[in-house]
């Protein structure tokens, strides 16, 4: 059956992907993670492949953007088998480049904190709309900052939101396969990577690709770590440079993630970090406001807040 590079088996992931990711977000891959848990048959086929394509998202994403049915578990199983030549070579092939602007909303407390302005790095930048934080609106609540589309709504426990958006001077980001908002391709990606019941975050794809498509940022294929110290360079040396990442190097293994730690501690600016506490391991953190999966949003390697994986709940301790 395999297992990923946590220890899991595939079957174990998919249940807990239904149970702690999807529950309450989406019950179509609520109830999809739990019948692929259970199917013998895509399960072997899963676990020919690699453990960082095996994933939900990329699956689901895959069918999906195939045409497949996904609301009704049998008729996945139908369907991915039967394609499976044309699902592997997809899963083979893509990324779960999500690039979910919402996440902009738990990121902007930090940004807005630091020593203005600012020069972003995104590491997995995807197409590069978490690069715009300027750009975008935010509402917590009552608090409000920004203007513009799209409106990120995000439920922030814990701090006083912040009234103002960062000062971006320069925005870059790497990617071993970025993406370009003006491909009708690359877009539609995107499009199949947001959950089915989730049109709220159509809405607000379609908006960013349209900020980011008016003023593309620089996007560069590379490595995380060996193309790292040159982009970060080329930023303005009158700014602060902040290198950023979030809900990326689960799909980098552990021994890559520890090199890419260490080179982002030497860089000059400051390194933001939203990833999941099994995969950035930090001690004595205060237990999650629930069961759901959140991720922890870190500034130079000291936590600050739980997050939800699309940005739509922080909670704050730091």
């Amino acid at each position: 059956m395999g297992c990923d590079d946590e220890g899991m088996t595939t079957a174990e992931a998919y249940a807990e992907f239904g149970r702690r990711e999807a529950r309450g977000v989406s019950p179509t891959y609520e109830r999809l993670s739990a019948a692929v848990a259970r199917d013998d048959a895509l399960l072997a086929l899963l676990g020919a492949l690699p453990p960082g394509k095996r994933q939900p998202n990329l699956l689901f994403g895959v069918v999906r953007w195939l045409g497949g049915p996904v609301d009704d578990p049998a008729a996945f199983h139908d369907f991915t088998v039967t394609h499976w030549p044309a699902v592997r070579t997809e899963l083979l092939t893509r990324a779960t480049q999500t690039n979910e602007s919402g996440r902009c909303a738990v990121l902007l407390p930090v940004l807005a904190a630091l020593p203005q302005p600012l020069a972003l790095l995104e590491v997995g930048a995807s197409a590069g709309l978490c690069l715009y934080p300027d750009r975008y609106a935010y509402r917590y609540g009552e608090h409000q900052a920004g203007a513009g589309e799209p409106v990120l709504e995000c439920a922030a426990n814990g701090l006083v939101p912040p009234t103002r958006v960062p000062q971006v001077v320069w925005r870059a980001g790497l990617d071993l396969n970025p993406l370009d908002v003006t491909d009708p391709g690359d877009v539609s990606w995107l499009d199949a990577l947001i959950w089915p019941e989730h049109a709220h975050r159509r809405a607000r794809l379609r908006a960013a690709a349209a900020v980011a498509a008016a003023d593309p940022p620089l996007l560069l294929r590379g490595d995380l770590v060996e193309d790292l110290p040159a982009l970060a360079a080329r930023a303005p040396a009158d700014a602060t440079l902040v290198v950023f990442h979030t809900s990326v190097l689960y799909q980098v293994p552990p021994p890559r993630r520890d090199e890419f730690v260490r080179l982002v501690r030497e860089l000059p600016g400051h390194w933001i970090a939203n990833e999941a506490p099994e995969v950035l391991r930090y001690d004595g953190l205060p237990d999650p406001p629930d069961d759901a999966l959140h991720n922890i949003l870190a500034l130079d390697g000291r936590p600050l807040a739980w997050t939800r994986g699309h940005g739509q709940a922080m909670t704050w301790f730091g």
